[in-house]
């Protein structure tokens, strides 16, 4: 990538200073990482309210969790590159195409939706085929049923998000986020547990709640970018019912591969989890309440990953190539120290915080904790080569590099990741611990990898 040569675009021109774009980055950051806090507590209550029904509705929701994440990842990597697209229209103030990316974005959403739906709500027979005990595997079903009917909304409140965080106004998303998070509560409590006058429909119950919620959030997005200044003067619904194929192919071309990408992480989680319930239901049980605790902490550096996607973007659309390294390295930085600081007190914290997720009279509860406990503590590397990891990968998307990071992540995450965890967790007397130890090594290898080409195609 290079600069131009004309005074107007020269780096030290258009590159704010370093103390600006830490600010600039810090700014568009804490929003987007309260929002992604805001949706994790959301499902940190659910499983709270599960724990109380016991081990095996735990286990059934990890499950349902991994066939949801897997079934869902594609559509979630498409909504991922309206960010890189309408970020680099909005830094070469191109508002045609920022609106078109944002359109694009809501098409693909719903073309996705509906496979998706599918592998939804044949979970049970997915989970079967894998092993998994057929009680479980019920539980499981029960709660995608009712989660199924929710990812047309979610993955449109996602193409919003990353249109509003690429104006630099990720705010409304932040309110709407928050104002879900009581109202998730207050509708799963009662169809989880029957109270208030409403039917007792267990996870299924759970599941339609989060559906209902992503609905709403959806719909608030949609008043704020049609109604609210600045986004209705990007008139986001003129022309809605056309489909741009040559943008789509480009959201295809730069989405395809991040899809692919989350597929590699979420499905190597999704193996560890498998991997764990042939162990034992407490131990998928315990690995379900530290890789939560590990997805709160890992929501804040996801957040200046999304941050960094845009400042690049940014800078890219500006043909700023200075300011392309700086806002990458920055939000590498920045969130580099955070997850020092966030892991540092999840470890000395961890006994009572794996607690939270446990309710009294569990069987095997002791044993249940002390495990996620251990691994938390066998998690610190991970922690923080995990927040690298998300935000020089988002660094890249800033820069539309979708293509090697997958080839990274193919290496990182399952030629040495998966055979690690597997060695270990079975032919060692390591067990779930050394499932862990197994995740941590491969993503450390994928967090340098990406480090290094960042640093190569900024330079």
């Amino acid at each position: 990538m290079t600069s131009t040569t004309g005074t107007d675009h020269a780096p030290s021109a258009l590159t704010p200073p370093l103390a600006l774009e830490l600010w600039d980055t810090i700014r568009l950051a804490a929003p987007m990482a309260l929002t992604q806090l805001s949706q994790i507590a959301m499902m940190s209550t659910d499983l709270a309210f599960i724990g109380r029904l016991g081990g095996d509705p735990v286990a059934a929701a990890a499950l349902a969790g991994t066939v949801y994440f897997v079934g869902s990842t594609f559509g979630m990597g498409l909504m991922s590159a309206v960010a890189p697209l309408a970020a680099q229209a909005f830094g070469a103030a191109d508002a045609g195409l920022v609106r078109r990316a944002l359109r694009v974005g809501l098409w693909a959403g719903l073309l996705v939706a509906l496979p998706i739906m599918l592998i939804a709500l044949n979970g049970e027979t997915i989970l079967l085929a894998l092993g998994q005990a057929p009680g479980v595997a019920r539980l499981a079903q029960d709660y995608l049923a009712g989660l199924a009917w929710g990812i047309a909304p979610m993955l449109w409140f996602m193409a919003l998000r990353s249109f509003m965080g690429a104006v630099n106004r990720p705010e409304p998303v932040l309110w709407i986020t928050l104002t879900a998070i009581p109202l998730n509560a207050l509708l799963v409590y009662p169809l989880l547990y029957g109270h208030w006058g409403f039917p007792q429909l267990g996870l299924t119950g759970a599941g339609l709640a989060t559906s209902t919620v992503n609905l709403a959030t959806f719909l608030a997005g949609l008043w704020f970018a049609t109604f609210r200044p600045p986004f209705r003067d990007y008139r986001v619904l003129a022309q809605l019912g056309r489909i741009d194929w040559r943008l789509m192919r480009q959201l295809l071309v730069i989405g395809a591969p991040i899809s692919l990408s989350f597929l590699l992480e979420y499905g190597l989680f999704s193996a560890a989890a498998i991997l764990m319930g042939l162990i034992s239901t407490p131990a998928l049980a315990a690995h379900q309440i530290a890789l939560q605790i590990t997805a709160i902490l890992f929501m804040v550096p996801f957040g200046i990953s999304m941050a960094a996607t845009v400042r690049v973007g940014h800078a890219v659309g500006r043909n700023d190539a200075h300011g392309v390294r700086r806002a990458g390295l920055m939000a590498m930085l920045l969130g580099l120290v955070l997850a020092v600081l966030f892991t540092l007190g999840i470890v000395v914290a961890r006994f009572e915080i794996v607690r939270l997720f446990l309710g009294a009279g569990i069987v095997d509860a002791d044993a249940t904790v002390a495990l996620a406990a251990t691994l938390l503590l066998v998690g610190t590397t991970f922690f923080i080569t995990d927040a690298l990891q998300s935000i020089a990968v988002g660094a890249l998307r800033g820069i539309k590099d979708t293509r090697v990071p997958l080839l990274l992540a193919v290496l990182g995450y399952w030629l040495v990741g998966f055979p690690a965890s597997y060695a270990l967790g079975f032919h060692t007397p390591l067990g779930a611990v050394g499932i862990w130890i197994g995740l941590s090594a491969g993503t450390t290898l994928y967090a340098a990898l990406l480090v290094l080409r960042f640093l190569r195609l900024s330079r």
